[in-house]
């Protein structure tokens, strides 16, 4: 029996537009080949650079592109490291691995389904030490799906400018909307004093490119510079200079038109199968994005649960690898095809035992 895997968050194969960055690919040698296939700039391909930075409103200087985002995560580590940051409870799993790893401390800060809890964020922003920076993903959160509300993204800023916080907007899914309106930035609307903002083109135009950014605070980005250039001396310039190729096309906006057409179906396609199959458990509904989060019956170990699935050929990342409850588990919906979503939730459910 073939596993079906609710465990990647990856991009299904049909997502990626290999011929246009094939083509892209040769044309950037074609056109640039001696710098982007020599030694570079740190910060990274400066047509890129400022690309992003104009996207942004801001200074190309204050922009750093990196080997995907996660890179940047590392070097925020380092430069942090020893001190204390604030994270969602439930957030990313190999962000907390990053941060464990440089020895940072994190403090949980609850959610609920308008996204992070700003009454329990202040109240840790007064009990404890001062933490080196809260990290967030506002936006169809990685692992749950949820989308901090407008309200809470004003007064996140506000709680930001009075404690003097530095934030860390990671937000790689936001541009993958389904339905519905996009809320501001963080950083839109703190100006980007306090706000780092993160992205990727993982999301929206193939992973395997490896190219994200951080758009940073003033001051911030010598620092990081100076961490990437004792990392890995340049960044990989040849991904970076396909990228700006395909935007300079005008590429971009068609390509992420197709991903939401085919992610969306997907989404759509686990929402109807869960309601379906497990009609006493909850879940998310994400607007965009690559996740639900299911909480199954109190009592249930989604643990000792996903080995079981394993061996029924049904693959899923149980919640408290991401420091959730232990009956909940993430769903990526975003890699499989329908008919895989709809047997992979039918066996899913077989092992759960719900009550009504």
């Amino acid at each position: 029996m073939d596993t079906i895997t609710f465990a990647r968050g990856n991009p299904a194969h049909e997502c990626i537009p290999v011929e246009e960055l094939a083509d892209c690919a040769r044309a950037a040698i074609e056109r640039d080949g001696t710098t982007v296939l020599s030694y570079g700039p740190v910060g990274g391909y400066g047509p890129l650079r400022e690309w992003i930075a104009e996207r942004h409103g801001v200074d190309p200087s204050r922009v750093l592109v990196t080997n995907g985002s996660l890179q940047g995560m590392v070097f925020l580590a380092e430069r942090f490291a020893g001190g204390c940051v604030l994270v969602e409870a439930p957030t990313y799993d190999r962000s907390l691995k990053i941060l464990a790893s440089h020895g940072v401390e994190t403090t949980p800060v609850s959610m609920d389904g308008e996204g992070l809890e700003l009454d329990a964020l202040e109240q840790a922003l007064r009990s404890g030490e001062k933490p080196a920076f809260l990290y967030t993903i506002p936006t169809f959160q990685n692992p749950s799906g949820r989308t901090l509300s407008v309200d809470r993204r004003h007064r996140l800023v506000e709680l930001a400018r009075e404690h003097d916080l530095l934030v860390l907007e990671d937000d790689p899914y936001g541009l993958v909307r389904y339905e519905g309106e996009p809320p501001p930035t963080l950083f839109e609307l703190e100006g980007g004093e306090r706000v780092i903002y993160s992205s990727s083109f993982s999301k929206t135009i193939a992973p395997g490119l490896r190219v994200g950014y951080f758009v940073l605070p003033e001051g911030l980005e010598r620092e990081l510079e100076a961490l990437a250039v004792s990392t890995y001396i340049t960044p990989v310039l040849l991904g970076q200079a396909t990228v700006f190729e395909f935007l300079r096309r005008g590429n971009f906006e068609p390509n992420l038109e197709r991903v939401r057409s085919l992610l969306g179906a997907r989404r759509d396609a686990m929402l109807e199968a869960l309601e379906r199959e497990l009609p006493g458990a909850s879940w998310s509904r994400p607007e965009g994005g690559y996740f639900i989060w299911l909480e199954l019956p109190e009592g249930t170990d989604t643990t000792a649960l996903a080995g079981v699935a394993g061996k029924t050929g049904v693959a899923y990342v149980p919640g408290p690898d991401f420091g959730g409850e232990p009956n909940t588990a993430r769903l990526a919906f975003s890699f499989v095809s329908l008919d895989e979503i709809r047997e992979g939730v039918r066996r899913l459910a077989a092992l759960v035992p719900v009550s009504v």
